[in-house]
């Protein structure tokens, strides 16, 4: 038996691409970006792509990788129902389109200069249902995807619903709604969920698992004839107006 065949995978320790994402650097998408343009380096010496390191090495960042990923821009959407979030699907155009200079929103008073570069590459950071409305994410930055949308994402989504019929129903449907409910054969995480007003439910979820808040209405008797997403995170929809957007400010944060 070769020698090499005993040895521990652990003891090479981890891509640089994972460690640079787990850093909160970059996406590893990103990073690996970063390594094939040269803009990585371990030790002092460049690194090169599938290269694997120790949890704790110190790695040089050079300022062109900052640089570039300062340039890359991250827009909140008012959702309008009838666009899908990803990709055109069935004849439906996606909302990305309404990503114009005529639909920025005259209050938006973010420094950025929109020009037509920067849709390229924009992709939703977590998805909208679309007979949905609310605040969708478009993103350049593969981190503020991975903090949105990856398993470990802690930020949470708030929603306003509407249901019919208007209940006189028992509070144990509202604990279940709270925790309780399975999808797909999996167990929710738990979720807050309360009365907003007369006719809408306020939920606030932190997984955004397919159709889930309908689906979870639908399990306790109740149909949902409006969704609006309200926050993601600290960042909130606020007066932005439907099909129009702005860009993230420095100072906001999702999480």
């Amino acid at each position: 038996m070769n020698q090499s065949d005993n040895k521990d995978p652990s003891a090479e320790g981890m891509r640089l691409s994972k460690l640079l994402a787990e850093r909160g650097l970059a996406s590893r998408r990103e990073a690996d970006e970063w390594i094939e343009a040269g803009w990585v380096k371990v030790g002092g010496v460049p690194a090169v792509l599938g290269q694997r390191v120790q949890p704790d090495v110190v790695v040089e960042i050079d300022p062109a990788a900052r640089q570039q990923q300062a340039q890359r821009v991250t827009v909140l959407l008012h959702k309008p129902m009838g666009y899908v979030s990803g990709q055109a699907e069935d004849g439906y155009e996606p909302a990305s389109v309404l990503f114009t200079a005529t639909n920025r929103w005259r209050e938006d008073k973010a420094p950025q200069r929109f020009h037509p570069g920067q849709q390229r590459g924009l992709a939703p950071a977590g998805r909208l249902d679309i007979d949905s409305t609310g605040l969708l994410v478009l993103t350049q930055d593969g981190r503020i995807a991975k903090l949105l949308i990856g398993e470990d994402s802690r930020a949470e989504k708030e929603y306003l619903v509407r249901v019919q019929p208007l209940p006189a129903w028992a509070p144990e449907k509202l604990a279940l709604l709270q925790h309780g409910l399975s999808l797909d054969d999996k167990a929710l995480k738990p979720a807050r969920v309360s009365w907003a007003n007369e006719d809408q439910l306020r939920f606030v979820l932190r997984e955004g698992r397919k159709r889930q808040i309908r689906r979870m209405c639908e399990l306790v008797g109740l149909k949902v004839t409006g969704l609006k997403r309200v926050r993601i995170g600290s960042v909130v929809l606020g007066k932005l107006p439907v099909g129009q957007w702005r860009y993230l400010r420095p100072d906001e944060r999702f999480v």
